[in-house]
């Protein structure tokens, strides 16, 4: 195991016996002690009571941050014709089609967020094992697959966060920069706790929020209360 530096020791320390925090006093803390040379993101993990094996206990979701994600997201859009130019327009970064298939099977995935108009899916669906794995195939649930490219790629550009449980029943992501004021931090992390929160599944029986932590890039996590992440 290699030498923890003074830096992570400390951070550390100042972290034992913190647990069940309100949103704002974890925040507080984690901003306090992230001291990377670059500006860390804010990470929200969420361990839900739910077994995504089954078909009735999938989360997944999309939730656009008030305050965005502080993130340069680079937009790809499949699309032809006036599509593909109401997608340029609107600052999607890659626009195509065939030739856009090509490059991504190529092994080129040089984007964030992935668009696709309806009558592209049978293109896109060549994808799947490439995009999948990387929570990039474009899904009409999360409205990826729209003929509104100019919104959908607006929403993207502009602090939208997709979500979706993971094999453990955990939900990870980014929702803004330590360098966002404390306020809009903790309104970033009440907007996305929500969205988990409405999308609860069918088949989720018992307690489904069950544990929330929130960590820096390089720093440790804590844990916050459900109820006041919740709370509006």
């Amino acid at each position: 195991m290699g030498k923890i530096g003074k830096r992570t020791a400390a951070a550390r320390d100042a972290f034992v016996g913190k647990e069940d925090l309100s949103v704002e006093d974890a925040v507080a803390l984690i901003k306090a002690h992230a001291n990377a040379k670059f500006d860390e993101t804010l990470e929200i993990a969420m361990n839900l009571g739910v077994d995504p094996r089954h078909a009735d206990q999938m989360v997944r979701g999309v939730v656009g941050l008030p305050n965005g994600t502080g993130k340069d997201v680079r937009v790809a859009v499949f699309a032809r014709g006036p599509k593909a130019d109401e997608a340029t327009a609107a600052g999607a970064d890659i626009v195509g089609a065939e030739d856009l298939m090509e490059i991504v099977q190529g092994g080129k995935i040089d984007f964030d967020r992935c668009i696709a108009t309806p009558d592209m899916m049978p293109v896109v669906g060549r994808l799947g094992k490439v995009l999948g794995p990387r929570n990039l195939m474009p899904n009409p649930k999360v409205g990826t697959v729209t003929m509104d490219v100019a919104d959908a790629v607006k929403a993207a550009k502009g602090g939208e966060v997709q979500f979706k449980v993971e094999k453990a029943g955990v939900i990870h992501a980014g929702i803004g920069k330590i360098s966002f004021d404390d306020t809009k931090l903790a309104e970033n992390v009440r907007a996305f706790v929500n969205a988990v929160s409405k999308a609860r599944p069918s088949g989720s029986k018992g307690a489904y929020l069950k544990k929330i932590s929130l960590s820096s890039t390089m720093g440790p996590g804590v844990s916050i209360n459900v109820d006041n992440a919740v709370a509006e």
